[in-house]
């Protein structure tokens, strides 16, 4: 990435799914394209399964998601229609982490009363060139806006119903057959509450634990979600919500000592808590959330104590997992229908506004 690239490409699409999955096909094919060969490419090297054995998991997948949520299959139909990339191609991008972990790969998330969600997302930067801010225009179904990789069916971002979702890894048990958590968090864009984006959750048959840490218009929530059950954390009132890449339910600690800690996620969870707790006290939800508030999460989001496994993480000399990083920083507030994202680590690049285009 250039440095005064600051910005992420923009693209609007609208109609039925697999109108939707054309017009992404046409404008961002080539990213598409890139992204797959990369991914797939990494795959091959570091899964635990053969090529056709991925395939086979895929193929699963793809019925699994059909009985699921019918229509997003089509999208990606059309999405392989207009790129030319196989649509088993496109499934093995939503199920690449059901092959192969990132055992490095951690984030920080913050939600607050005010309506606010935010995260910083560490991954590997190769991912940035392929890195699109996406808003959707189903018809019959809620408008969504996401900060995704090109080839994706959902990722970070907000709808037009006061919902706003940031993910982290959850390290927890795994199965190889299952709705991709792409999909499941991509229905979750479809509800309009907390109580339906819990159910929306729920009644997949998931393959692998995720956290969702949400803004709805009931509140901030977190979903701590695993192949069995879906675990809400909810604050007290008024109060932030906050995590990284262990698991906080009581029910779910005994995980904890089965997988390794990724990447300090318990000294990270202690940083943001004590950042954001020393923070300005959140104006209520139906003010507009100040510019001295949003100040103070970028503050948090910036932070590099415990370098170089802070919130802000920059690469360094570590051989096997060095080059990780923070590739994008993002703030959402979905009541505002915009979300606030740097290209890059959030100590040295801007927040650049994205606002979902209307239909």
């Amino acid at each position: 990435m250039s440095p005064e690239v600051s910005r992420y490409p923009e693209i609007t699409v609208s109609g039925s799914p697999r109108e939707l999955g054309r017009q992404i096909g046409d404008a961002v094919g080539d990213q598409v394209r890139a992204f797959c060969e990369i991914a797939l490419e990494r795959v091959n090297k570091t899964a635990a399964v053969s090529r056709s054995e991925a395939e086979a998991i895929a193929g699963r997948c793809l019925e699994f998601t059909r009985d699921y949520n019918s229509p997003l299959i089509d999208e990606l139909e059309g999405t392989a229609e207009a790129s030319g990339v196989p649509l088993m191609d496109l499934m093995l991008l939503q199920v690449r982490n059901q092959l192969t972990a990132e055992e490095e790969a951690g984030c920080t998330s913050v939600a607050l009363p005010t309506g606010v969600v935010a995260q910083n997302w560490d991954n590997d930067p190769e991912l940035d060139p392929f890195t699109i801010v996406l808003t959707r225009h189903p018809t019959d179904r809620p408008s969504l806006t996401t900060l995704t990789q090109a080839g994706l069916i959902a990722y970070i971002g907000f709808n037009d119903r006061g919902l706003g979702a940031c993910l982290n890894t959850l390290p927890a048990p795994t199965r190889s057959h299952g709705v991709p958590h792409y999909f499941t968090l991509r229905d979750l864009y479809e509800q309009s509450s907390l109580d339906d984006a819990i159910a929306s959750i729920t009644r997949a048959t998931r393959a692998i634990p995720a956290n969702i840490i949400l803004s709805t218009p009931q509140g901030p929530a977190d979903l701590e979600v695993t192949v069995e059950d879906v675990h809400v954390l909810r604050p007290e009132p008024g109060t932030r919500l906050t995590h990284t890449n262990h698991c906080l339910h009581p029910e779910l600690l005994p995980i904890n000592d089965r997988f390794p800690e990724l990447i300090q996620s318990y000294s990270r969870k202690q940083r943001v808590d004590t950042l954001v707790s020393d923070a300005a006290p959140p104006a209520p939800k139906n003010n507009k959330t100040d510019s001295t508030h949003l100040a103070s999460i970028k503050a948090a989001l910036r932070d590099h104590d415990g370098h170089p496994k802070s919130i802000c993480r920059h690469p360094n000399d570590d051989p096997a997992t060095g080059f990780w990083t923070t590739v994008f920083s993002v703030i959402i507030e979905p009541d505002e229908l915009r979300m606030h994202v740097t290209r890059g680590t959030p100590c040295d690049r801007p927040y650049e506004i994205y606002t979902m285009t209307p239909r």
